[in-house]
């Protein structure tokens, strides 16, 4: 049962994802014509391989990078503690990620993400092997049972059996009565954002409603009240 999960163990979080590379151009020919090959059946005849990179790339983890994780956790008094790790150097900031868990607190932590179990979950755990690290021991998931998966699905707990549907954080937002997270952008303009603008920390404001959502969200599956405020860390 929902209710019977204790908050205080869950650790909402997510991330934001861009391609590795702001231009086709860039890449390598082996990487483009890895890329040509994984996407050949994807791609509408009109849209060259060059064009879906641009487009999809930030949603593969082979092809693209994380420049932005946020997390946040419940303290006792109904307060959400916020805290992002961001930057250009993904192997940096997967490091300082990585480190949280090794506080007596996180060693059992669940996670909770919306759509977690097919994007930010395994997302996370893929770009440490690339990095040539282990991902931290929340993420591994070889060996344990079903049951011993410490991990929470929001857009899962939606669909109650139902897998033909895929339903936003945002549409849940709204259904739920709380505030959009896209009142100033939305993982499509990611890219642009960081490549084109350059402004990271428009980025880390976004994935930062995110979590605030997130949790709300959570709560409101509890048939809890919305969170009033949390406390940025950093």
């Amino acid at each position: 049962m929902i209710h019977k999960i204790p908050l205080e163990k869950v650790l909402f979080l997510d991330i934001e994802t861009i391609p590795g590379f702001g231009l086709w151009e860039e890449l390598s020919e082996a990487e483009k014509m890895l890329w040509d090959k994984k996407t050949r059946f994807q791609r509408k005849d009109e849209v060259t391989a060059g064009e879906f990179y641009e487009e999809r790339a930030g949603i593969m983890a082979e092809f693209g990078k994380i420049i932005c994780i946020t997390i946040g956790m419940l303290e006792k008094n109904d307060t959400l503690k916020i805290k992002s790790f961001a930057g250009d150097d993904e192997k940096k900031l997967l490091l300082e990620f990585g480190e949280i868990f090794n506080s007596q607190r996180l060693r059992e932590v669940i996670l909770c993400a919306h759509n977690g179990k097919e994007f930010d979950f395994p997302w996370i755990a893929r770009r440490y092997l690339i990095n040539g690290m282990m991902p931290p021991t929340p993420f591994q998931m070889f060996g344990k049972k079903p049951w011993e998966i410490q991990h929470i699905d929001t857009m899962e707990l939606w669909k109650f059996g139902d897998y033909k549907s895929f339903v936003s954080l945002e549409l849940l937002a709204h259904v739920f009565g709380i505030p959009t997270p896209k009142d100033d952008i939305d993982g499509s303009m990611v890219s642009s954002i960081y490549y084109i603008e350059k402004d990271l920390q428009r980025i880390v404001d976004y994935c930062e409603k995110d979590v605030l959502t997130l949790a709300n969200v959570f709560r409101r599956m509890r048939q809890e009240d919305l969170l009033k405020r949390y406390i940025n860390l950093d």
